[in-house]
């Protein structure tokens, strides 16, 4: 039996379509993954964006594959990133030119690459290494709107307890590429087999994932409870609004003893851990007497540990965003700096040109990426700390979990890109926490200031979560959990991977193409080849 390669000049010729057709295969395919993300959720429509890419450049030079790629990126970016509209239309427009320059090099090398065989595995291979490429660069990447994080609701989702976020995307996008190619079978074999892929990434989302956790071994140690403060901020957009930090503290501080009453009261249990959320605090407590003050406060009635989200000041001049634990009897104690700055939220590239543009004017100084240890320790409970736009990396809360941490905390700040019940930005980053704990079988407490705040199981699904532009406490036990996942063990091998294959894949058919006909030249001609 002879396994047809999909390149086989058997199936089908793909007649390269014509340029209008093309452009709307991309932009078709680009609204149908976005669409895909909160806060539509229409996960199922994700390999829709691959697919309509391929359909757009396959049979087409590299040259015009990436203005078609990029294309594709501008009316996705375009999209997925309409909240960060409340911050400009520079940087949205900014961003979005700088995302679609990365998908532009995605249709060139999807074009390049249907012309070479093992293009069912080298395809997705190339989408994930787009995704790792742009997730690193420029300003330190920006991972969001990778395909796996449409996924947060999907039965795939569990895919990523084995592979992380790299092994969900490669998977949706071969699923992308495996329709195009059953689309264009001229046997119905080959639209089988496609479908057959389909069908084993649903399977084996059921199946393996969690054959694969069991064997790692790792349940809950304990429960506790958790209190997630979400105190409100002030709704002005001006720079006057949004200065009024001290206003901000007040009001965690007092939702805080509101809480602390209730507990008095025996209304609520009383939390192992209370937690507040990025720039709960946004003036530094060891300079600022007022901001020390209210936080004492609120720490000594509540009367239990208290993870604030802060901003110190850096002897550089710049600042540092962190999550800082506070006692009743100790005070300030261990911190978790930020590591991940997001461009235009916490650092303005190209400041001098744009630093006093727009509502760029709320960000009066730059932050400082922070190098210290990923968790804090407060009694039994291991916090892994992951504060706002970090949640999209890979790497920040896998050395959490690796340094032993049993919970992982979201701590986030999203009122800059929210405006009246817009809720795109809040959302997305709610499902890029739910994939987190599917990843790493941790609880997580996501903690925000506007909301929307939130308590996750193990298993990604929402426990509790606040509404938006109020003030709101959860209380909640919470499961405290050691397992070590595959992905957790692989770490970046998954993607290291997927990279890989479409330079090995080609190469290694090349090779077995070459030895399957001098062995059957061998056969026919009953003499060996060569000397």
């Amino acid at each position: 039996m002879r396994v047809l390669d999909a390149a086989d000049p058997r199936l089908t010729p793909a007649r390269t379509i014509g340029r209008k057709a093309a452009m709307g295969w991309a932009v078709g395919g680009a609204l149908a993954m976005a669409v895909s993300f909160p806060p539509w959720d229409l996960w199922f429509l994700a390999p829709a964006g691959p697919a309509g890419l391929l359909l757009a450049v396959r049979g087409r030079r590299a040259r015009e594959a990436f203005w078609l790629g990029a294309l594709f990126g501008v009316v996705f970016f375009a999209a997925l990133l309409t909240w960060l509209i409340n911050l400009g239309l520079a940087p949205w427009l900014l961003l979005t030119a700088i995302q679609a320059l990365a998908t532009g090099l995605l249709g060139a090398a999807f074009a390049v690459a249907w012309k070479r065989p093992g293009r069912m595995l080298t395809l997705p291979g190339i989408w994930v290494a787009v995704e790792a490429l742009r997730s690193r660069y420029p300003f330190g990447g920006f991972p969001w709107g990778r395909l796996g994080f449409s996924q947060a609701d999907s039965p795939l989702a569990s895919w990523v307890s084995l592979g992380g976020i790299p092994l969900l995307s490669w998977i949706i996008a071969a699923v992308g590429v495996c329709g195009v190619l059953a689309a264009r079978a001229s046997r119905r074999r080959r639209a089988l087999t496609a479908v057959s892929a389909v069908t084993v990434a649903l399977g084996g989302a059921f199946v393996l994932p969690a054959a694969a956790t069991a064997a790692t071994g790792g349940n809950a140690t304990s429960s506790i409870t958790v209190a997630v403060v979400q105190g409100n901020v002030p709704r002005q957009r001006a720079p006057l609004g949004q200065s009024q930090a001290l206003e901000v503290t007040r009001n965690h501080a007092q939702a805080t003893r509101a809480l602390a009453a209730q507990v008095d009261a025996g209304a609520l249990p009383a939390p192992d851990l209370v937690i507040w959320p990025e720039s709960s605090a946004d003036r530094d407590p060891g300079r600022d007497p007022a901001t020390r003050a209210e936080i004492l406060a609120a720490v000594t009635a509540i009367d239990r540990p208290v993870l604030i989200g802060t901003v110190l000041d850096a002897p550089d001049g710049r600042a540092r965003n962190v999550g800082q634990l506070w006692t009743p009897t100790g005070g300030p104690g261990a911190t978790y700096d930020k590591r991940h700055l997001v461009p235009f939220g916490e650092y303005i590239p190209f400041r001098s040109v744009l630093g006093g543009r727009g509502d760029l004017a709320l960000i009066p100084r730059d932050f400082r990426p922070g190098d210290g240890p990923p968790t804090i320790t407060s009694g039994e409970i291991r916090i892994g700390d992951v504060i706002c736009y970090e949640i999209a990396y890979d790497d920040t809360a896998r050395a959490a979990v690796r340094a032993g941490a049993n919970l992982l905390v979201m701590q986030s700040n999203n009122a800059t890109y929210m405006r009246d019940d817009q809720l795109g930005e809040t959302r997305q980053q709610l499902a890029m926490a739910q994939l987190r704990a599917i990843e790493y079988d941790r609880a997580v407490a996501v903690a925000t200031t506007t909301g929307i705040s939130a308590i996750v199981r193990p298993d990604g699904t929402i426990q509790a979560q606040t509404g938006t532009w109020r003030t709101q406490t959860l209380v909640e036990d919470v499961e405290l959990r050691t397992t070590r996942t595959v992905a957790s063990r692989l770490g970046a091998w998954p993607e290291a991977l997927a990279v890989v294959l479409p330079f090995a894949v080609p190469g290694w058919l090349g090779v077995a193409g070459a030895g399957a006909g001098r062995r059957r030249l061998i056969k026919h001609s009953g003499r060996p080849i060569g000397p």
